[in-house]
Order: C-alpha cells, then structure tokens, then sequence
C-alpha cells in the first residue's frame, strides 16, 4: 500500500534523509510532501491527503509541539498519526509530545529498521518489496 507521508522539518538535508531512510524501510512507493515549519505543514494537510505526519521538533515559526496540539484540534486532521523525529531525547519532552496526541517519538539518529518498526505499529505491515533497488547497479543501457 502506497501512503502519503508529510514530513515538517527547517532542514531540508534533514527531510532528505528522513525520505531515503523510509524508503529503504520498504516504503518507496509512498508519496513524500514535505512543509519547513508547523505552518507550512497544517496548511499542506488543509490541501492534501495525509496517512502520516512526521516531524522534528524544534523549527522557526511553529515547532513541532504546537504542530500536534494544533492538529489535534482540527476534527478533519486529529486522526492522522503523527510521529516525532528529534534530537531531544529526554522523557519529560518524549511524555509532553505522547500527552498532546503524537503517536510515536524517535530520536536522531535513526535507521530504517526503527522507522519500519514504528510505521508497522501505527500504521499496519509494509508491503516491503525486497526486490526494490535504488542504486543503477545491475542495469545494462
């Protein structure tokens, strides 16, 4: 199955890394939006179908905390699952983002198998395909 995923970071090396990392957890055939901010991210969900929010925590404008509680707040948004991906660690920030409505919390740095972990839970099984490779090894032009 083929989900859309928005991911809100300020760093776009940042959202890079976070695309490649879900599509080597199985999901390459999942559609990336991305937004730099909570504002940019509540106004692309006004306008696109969302199956999966992630985001950092800390960024200009909106941060990551007021992000969930401002979806949580929209009877259209508050079902979308929402996972946080930050460099803050400690329980009492992991406790306060869990309590606002996110749906699952992992800190940098991550691997494909801790994405592919949490989506499972929050989402359901991948459709995991192992033949999908991204390097042009292997083809003959």
């Amino acid at each position: 199955m083929s989900y859309s995923i928005l991911i809100v970071d300020d760093s776009f090396p940042m959202r890079s890394v976070i695309k490649k990392t879900f599509r080597s957890a199985g999901y390459a055939s999942a559609q990336f939006l991305e937004a730099a901010d909570g504002k940019q991210a509540l106004e692309r969900m006004k306008n696109d179908w969302i199956d999966l929010v992630v985001t950092d925590y800390n960024m200009p404008v909106m941060n990551g905390l007021d992000l969930v509680k401002a979806i949580q707040t929209l009877d259209l948004l508050k079902n979308i699952p929402i996972i946080v991906v930050s460099t803050e660690g400690n329980e009492t920030k992991i406790k306060e983002f869990m309590d606002a409505g996110a749906r699952g919390y992992i800190t940098k740095p991550f691997t494909p198998e801790n994405i592919r972990d949490l989506v499972t839970d929050i989402l359901g099984e991948v459709d995991y395909d192992e033949d999908i490779d991204d390097s042009d090894e292997g083809f003959d032009f």
